[in-house]
């Protein structure tokens, strides 16, 4: 069995189309970096092959919280550009448990890891301020983005995946934290 990971970035900035796994991939640097691994993977003398896409990864001591969660502490937390961007999201938990069954179970082929739930930058942004108890208001200019982290940064961050997760909720996964609300307060009561 081999497992390759992946990111739901595969598809590109697709605004709000609702992005399955049989969605075609996009275009970017993040897309042809895992068209291309998802492909070399290909290749492997397997008898049986799995590869997920992860969302943005939520857990505590890492990931994509911790960079932000010092700013949002300090009441500085605010939505990039409009907001308007998909987040495809997982909690860190059950991005260890969809690895653990993916191994147990006989599956095989591509399965979106992500929370049956994504959410705008908007809501994420919104739900991180009411968890902390703190103002949301800011808002980071697109123009402050590429400057302080550099253009392809800058798109990533702006890029928007609506990944679905009813593949693997099809396949029996029970999630631990499907909703975003949940998934931010475990991290920060960690």
């Amino acid at each position: 069995v081999l497992i390759s990971a992946s990111a739901v970035g595969y598809y590109g900035d697709r605004g709000d189309e609702v992005l399955t796994e049989e969605s075609t991939s996009g275009k970017g640097f993040l897309a042809e970096v895992c068209i291309t691994w998802e492909n070399e993977a290909r290749l492997a003398r397997v008898s049986r092959l799995v590869q997920p896409r992860f969302g943005v990864v939520l857990g505590h001591g890492g990931g994509a919280l911790e960079k932000i969660l010092p700013v949002f502490k300090a009441g500085f937390g605010g939505r990039l550009g409009e907001g308007k961007q998909w987040v495809s999201w997982i909690h860190l938990d059950d991005a260890v448990g969809i690895l653990r069954y993916l191994v147990k179970k006989p599956l095989s082929g591509t399965f979106n890891a992500v929370a049956p739930a994504p959410v705008t930058n908007q809501t994420l942004t919104e739900e991180l301020g009411k968890a902390l108890h703190r103002p949301t208001v800011f808002a980071v200019p697109e123009f402050a983005l590429k400057l302080a982290l550099g253009e392809m940064a800058e798109q990533t961050l702006r890029s928007s995946q609506r990944a679905s997760a009813e593949k693997i909720l099809q396949a029996g996964y029970p999630f631990h934290y499907p909703t975003l609300d949940t998934a931010i307060e475990a991290v920060i009561e960690s």
